[in-house]
């Protein structure tokens, strides 16, 4: 790993003061692992669980414009956020969502996510309902599996029709962990 030095933070953080970041980002630790959290000038646009930094730099490159940079700043109030949650004092993000890469429906799938209580849980039928295809349950599977920003849009919190725990890109157990956390489930 590259230690970066004092000049590389200085021009880090200028970049993005000057508004010349397309994204910028950081890795994050967290109780359900290193999360890299990206920003843009309109919100979070990711958080990824696991992710290789350079393969999703490339990607938000494509989907945002290239300049994409590792720029801790920018994301400081994502990732307090995001540390509030894990210590159980926030229930509400209110950071700014950037989803301009996601499709009509998909966005109202996602809007309609951001409303689900904490701690508690819907299904993929009741959110597909909510965005106005009450039969389009696995579409709205799908898109949760690919959601840009889990955690902050709770799609951990979308079981199946049964109530299971079905599906979820970061891992069951992360899954099983963030409902734990929100009381939504007893730990066992």
């Amino acid at each position: 790993m590259i230690v970066p030095t004092e000049l590389d933070r200085r021009f880090r953080d200028a970049a993005a003061a000057e508004g010349l970041l397309d994204v910028a980002y950081e890795l994050h630790d967290s109780p359900v692992g290193t999360l890299f959290v990206a920003v843009t000038d309109r919100g979070v646009c990711e958080i990824h669980y696991d992710a290789d930094p350079a393969a999703e730099a490339e990607r938000l490159a494509r989907l945002f414009g290239t300049r994409v940079l590792h720029s801790p700043r920018p994301t400081d109030d994502a990732r307090r956020q995001l540390d509030e949650y894990f210590a159980g004092t926030r229930r509400e993000f209110d950071v700014e969502v950037d989803l301009r890469p996601a499709r009509e429906f998909g966005r109202t799938v996602l809007e309609q996510l951001a409303r689900v209580p904490y701690g508690e849980l819907t299904t993929y039928g009741t959110l597909a309902g909510r965005a106005g295809k009450p039969r389009a349950a696995r579409a709205v599977g799908t898109i949760m599996n690919r959601n840009p920003i889990p955690i902050v849009l709770p799609c951990h919190r979308v079981v199946g029709s049964s109530g299971s725990l079905v599906g979820y890109a970061g891992g069951l157990d992360r899954k099983r962990l963030l409902l734990e956390l929100e009381g939504a489930l007893t730990a066992g």
